[in-house]
């Protein structure tokens, strides 16, 4: 089977940035499979399901798909993009998102005062995009233009929640980076991009802002929807100069800027580069 529809998969996107990202898509008229383990509202700790997600792409406009993934466990991953490769046999984008995180993640103290779970992360949030972007990867290569995109921040350079979260932010920023190099020399119409969104309006963050109002309220005011960071991708990913950002970790808000996206009420969100630090750029050597 094929669809005329472009095709996404984002995952982690029972909330959240992925939720808002996806309906983001579904705004433009694709087709997004949205991933989670949320199948039933009051079985996690945040609402959000991916039933309700895809609902909410296909109200905005596309056709949503719900698959119960469990990113943690590889078959699980495998069958997810053998689903999509054959019920549309194609692939436009990949948003790697889906992380592991942790209710410590917040806390106080010192990372080996914190859950040793929060390691996490570097299984669902690392380990899971490699597998994401290595199934995704041939079906990119067949379209004339494909997009990987991995959710990141600021935490890549600066102190923020502690080792294992920067760590994660890190490893995809080189993921990008790494990818790109592969994808310049076999399929140069796919490129692998590192999006650093800023604060984002999440059910997450604002449960995190009633918990710690002193520490986010500054910062939240300034915050970016999900949505907002949808459509700075679809930006993207539309850029006749999108070979030009293969590999690059970029910032979201100054994408936005550049590309004249603002928040719904015009709001245009501050980039904080100044105030939390820049990209790295990687280096141009290539060893085999």
């Amino acid at each position: 089977m094929t669809t005329e529809r472009k095709v996404a998969v984002v995952t982690g996107a029972s909330r959240g940035a992925g939720r808002g990202i996806a309906i983001a898509l579904g705004e433009a008229g694709w087709r997004v499979y949205v991933t989670g383990r949320t199948l039933k509202e009051g079985t996690a700790p945040l609402p959000g399901t991916i039933a309700s997600a895809a609902e909410a792409v296909t109200q905005a406009g596309g056709e949503g798909i719900a698959v119960q993934v469990d990113h943690g466990v590889d078959s699980e991953i495998a069958e997810l993009f053998a689903r999509v490769e054959t019920e549309c046999g194609r692939l436009d984008l990949l948003v790697n998102n889906v992380a592991d995180i942790h209710d410590d993640l917040v806390a106080p103290g010192p990372f080996w005062a914190k859950s040793p779970d929060l390691a996490g992360i570097l299984d669902v949030g690392l380990r899971s995009h490699y597998l994401a972007s290595w199934h995704a990867a041939p079906m990119l290569a067949k379209q004339e233009k494909g997009l990987i995109v991995f959710t990141s921040s600021f935490g890549s350079v600066c102190y923020m929640h502690g080792p294992a979260y920067g760590a994660q932010k890190a490893g995809v920023d080189k993921f990008a980076a790494d990818m790109a190099v592969d994808f310049r020399e076999v399929a140069p119409g796919v490129a692998a991009i590192s999006m650093w969104m800023g604060p984002l309006l999440t059910e997450r963050s604002r449960r995190t802002l009633e918990e710690h109002p002193e520490q986010y309220e500054g910062l939240m005011a300034q915050a970016e929807t999900p949505e907002f960071n949808g459509r700075v991708i679809l930006a993207m990913y539309d850029d006749p100069a999108l070979r030009d950002l293969n590999g690059k970790t970029v910032i979201s808000a100054e994408m936005a800027e550049k590309y004249g996206i603002t928040e719904a009420e015009g709001r245009q969100p501050p980039s904080h580069r100044a105030m939390l630090g820049d990209p790295r750029e990687p280096h141009p050597a290539v060893i085999r």
